[in-house]
C-alpha cells in the first residue's frame, strides 16, 4: 500500500482515507459490494460457458469476434489502470495538478474503450448478429455489455469525483471516494482480462 505525507504529517504516515473509522468502514463496505459484483460476473461467465456453443445456425464466435479491437480495448484498460494508480499516488502526496491530469486521462481512456465496444456491437448488429438470434449471442452480449455498462458508470463517477476534488479540495471524504473508485476501476480491468482471455482468445482458438 502506498503511503503519503498527510497534511501536517510526515512521510510514511497513514493515508487520510484510513485514519478514521468513519472513512475506513465505507471502504470495507465497498469491498463487500465488489464481492457481490464478482458473483454477478461469475454467473454471467457460467451462462456463457454453457451456451456459447449454441449458435442456432447463426454467427459463431469466429464470425463476430475481432481480436484486433479486443486487444486494443485490453491495452486501453490496462493503461487506464496504471493512470488511476498514478492518481491515487498523486492524491496521497497532495499533488493537485498531476492528480487531476491522471484522473482525466483515466476518464478519456475509459471513454475510448466504451466507444470501441459500441462500434463493435453496432457492426455485429448490422451484420445480422442480433442478441436475440441465439443463446450464444444472448450470453455474449449480456456479459460484455454488463461490463461496458460498469465502465460507463465508472466514467460518470470519476467525473463527479473530479468536480468534488475541484470544489471541496482533497478532504478525507474526497480521498476515500477516490480510493474506492480506484478499487472499482481495477476490478473492472481484472474482469475484462478474463473476458478477453476466456471469451475472445478462447473463442477464436476454438
Amino acid at each position: 500500500m502506498l503511503r503519503s505525507r498527510s497534511p501536517g504529517g510526515s512521510e510514511g504516515s497513514v493515508p487520510l482515507e484510513f485514519q478514521t473509522e468513519s472513512e475506513g468502514l465505507p471502504i470495507a463496505g465497498f469491498w463487500m459490494f465488489l464481492v457481490t459484483d464478482l458473483l454477478i460476473f461469475a454467473s454471467l461467465f457460467s451462462v456463457y460457458a454453457v451456451y456459447h456453443f449454441r449458435t442456432a445456425g447463426g454467427p459463431t464466435e469466429a464470425d463476430i469476434f475481432h481480436l484486433g479491437s479486443a486487444t486494443a480495448e485490453t491495452l486501453i484498460l490496462l493503461t487506464s489502470s496504471f493512470t488511476v494508480s498514478l492518481a491515487i499516488w498523486f492524491m496521497r502526496r497532495d499533488a493537485w495538478r498531476p492528480l487531476h491530469l491522471a484522473l482525466a486521462v483515466t476518464v478519456l481512456l475509459g471513454a475510448v474503450f466504451v466507444g470501441i465496444e459500441i462500434r463493435e456491437f453496432a457492426a455485429d448488429l448490422a451484420g445480422g448478429a442480433a442478441w436475440t438470434q441465439s443463446a450464444f449471442l444472448s450470453s455474449f452480449f449480456v456479459l460484455v455489455a454488463t461490463h461496458g455498462t460498469h465502465v460507463a458508470i465508472g466514467i460518470l463517477w470519476a467525473l463527479a469525483l473530479w468536480l468534488q476534488a475541484m470544489w471541496r479540495g482533497l478532504t478525507p471524504v474526497v480521498r476515500r471516494k477516490l480510493f474506492t473508485f480506484a478499487l472499482y476501476w481495477h476490478f473492472l480491468d481484472i474482469v475484462w482480462v478474463f473476458i478477453f482471455t476466456y471469451v475472445y482468445l478462447a473463442g477464436r482458438m476454438g
